[in-house]
């Protein structure tokens, strides 16, 4: 699976919550490729809510939310988010709000992988943000859902 979502703000994300923190390139791509992961995971719980609602196209309130963001204070793009949307979904249309909705949820999940991951390479006394940083956030968050 080909990884949708530009590497350039997903890295803007986890910088802003590593502070001082190098981060690598992988890191950047290993988030990138979970909030993929995710998005399209949430996106086909969106589609059995439309298709039990007769509709075939995604609203917001099909990811459990009324409130959209404003797409200019996201950092994550709206295009690739869309293309994500609909990676594990045929036929159905993807609204704007719904589209915003994603995203706004996308961001909420990757500042909260990242803060953690930069919590994990402070711990272990390093100065860069790794892969296995964000791996490690999701090894150990299993134990706690």
């Amino acid at each position: 699976m080909s990884v949708e979502l530009p590497f350039a703000p997903v890295d803007t994300i986890i910088r802003r919550n590593a502070g001082s923190l190098r981060v690598s390139a992988e890191a950047a791509e290993e988030l990138a490729r979970r909030i993929q992961e995710r998005g399209a995971e949430r996106a086909v719980d969106a589609a059995d809510v439309a298709t039990a609602d007769g509709r075939k196209t995604l609203m917001a309130s099909d990811f459990g939310t009324e409130a959209t963001e404003d797409k200019d204070d996201l950092e994550l793009p709206i295009a690739p988010v869309d293309r994500i949307a609909r990676l594990d979904i045929d036929d159905y249309r993807v609204s704007m709000d719904a589209r915003l909705a994603l995203a706004g949820e996308l961001e909420s999940y990757a500042d909260r992988v990242a803060a953690a991951a930069a919590d994990l390479a402070r711990h272990a006394d390093r100065r860069t943000v790794k892969a296995d940083d964000v791996e490690a956030y999701f090894r150990l968050s299993q134990y706690y859902e």
